[in-house]
């Protein structure tokens, strides 16, 4: 066996046949340390933790044309569910309404059908997702996904790791075609390792480049920003010996790390200062995301606009004049190579 470079006290060993096996978690306590950092940024958990089940185990069975999903083409965590909706064949199940790209930090998202990409609520007629939350009468946080039930008129989830997991599983009697409906990212031949990984890249890399991006002291930013490019190194190492993250099949994993890095050379580089490499400074990993990005469904919910603009134009603590910049000239669609692996 070769070791590989211990990351946040998470064990990680290659085998002799490139296989990944992950035997220790324990990020979480490490971002609970950073949490603890002043001027250290903190995501909030989501709050409505509904589940859609085919076995009918709860009050959600999946239903055509039952549910609806509420995304912004600039969120990552929204990305992930577009990418699931698509690569399964859904999008005549399942339908989307999307917000502008613009965030106004005291209105929150807002529709502008007029603004291209973007949609009106075609569900309730809302001219915001707040009036979908609830209006007035909610007083939590109003976040991208949302998982809505157009039956019942109440929204099931707004956690996009659960919502992924219910697209990749529950809808199989919906997807258009049998290599669709065959089509399992989660696994259970694969789920304690892809836990593995989704527990040091979420804090890491996912909610790493915020970490990084919104920092308020100095301390806080160069913690969560190393911290990031440990991880990506990491990810480059895994890279290199195999063709996804756990080995030869893309799975979860996979699809939660590609929304990030998608992103990562047009925005986070300079908007959220995470500029000491770029993605196509990593071999394997540039490879990994022009081929994710080229499987069938996945390019055609990347809006790059969308993204480029939402980041530059909402965050006037960043960018108070909202200046959006002349971007890297990036091709997704060159020749990836990873099938050589």
């Amino acid at each position: 066996m070769i070791q590989c470079r211990r990351l946040f006290k998470i064990s990680c060993v290659l085998t002799r046949n490139n296989k990944l096996r992950v035997f220790q978690m324990s990020s979480s306590s490490k971002d609970t340390k950073h949490n603890a950092i002043k001027g250290a940024f903190v995501r909030g958990d989501s709050t409505f933790r509904n589940w859609i089940k085919a076995d009918g185990s709860t009050q959600f069975p999946p239903e055509a044309n039952r549910y609806h999903l509420y995304v912004s083409y600039a969120c990552p965590w929204a990305n992930r569910t577009l990418i699931l909706r698509s690569m399964k064949g859904l999008q005549k199940i399942i339908t989307v309404d999307v917000v502008d790209w613009l965030l106004d930090m005291s209105k929150g998202w807002q529709f502008s059908p007029e603004k291209k990409g973007c949609t009106p609520d075609t569900v309730k007629g809302c001219k915001s997702l707040r009036d979908v939350y609830g209006g007035d009468g909610y007083t939590g946080k109003v976040t991208v996904p949302v998982l809505y039930d157009k039956k019942m008129n109440v929204i099931v989830n707004n956690e996009s790791s659960e919502i992924l997991r219910m697209l990749n599983s529950e809808f199989n009697d919906f997807c258009e075609t049998p290599e669709q409906r065959d089509l399992n990212l989660y696994p259970e031949s694969l789920r304690a390792k892809i836990d593995a990984i989704n527990e040091w890249i979420y804090p890491m890399v996912n909610n790493g480049v915020y970490k990084s991006g919104f920092a308020k002291s100095q301390e806080a930013y160069d913690a969560a920003v190393t911290e990031l490019f440990q991880a990506l190194d990491q990810v480059e190492e895994i890279l290199s010996k195999n063709r996804y993250l756990t080995g030869d099949s893309l799975t979860e994993a996979d699809i939660r790390l590609f929304v990030t890095l998608v992103r990562f050379d047009a925005v986070y580089v300079l908007h959220f200062k995470c500029n000491r490499r770029r993605i196509v400074d990593y071999p394997n990993m540039w490879g990994y995301v022009k081929e994710i990005y080229q499987l069938p469904g996945v390019a055609e919910t990347v809006n790059m606009e969308h993204i480029v603009k939402h980041y530059h134009m909402s965050h006037p603590s960043i960018n108070q004049f909202r200046i959006v910049p002349i971007n890297p000239i990036i091709d997704f669609n060159e020749k990836h190579g990873r099938d050589k692996l």
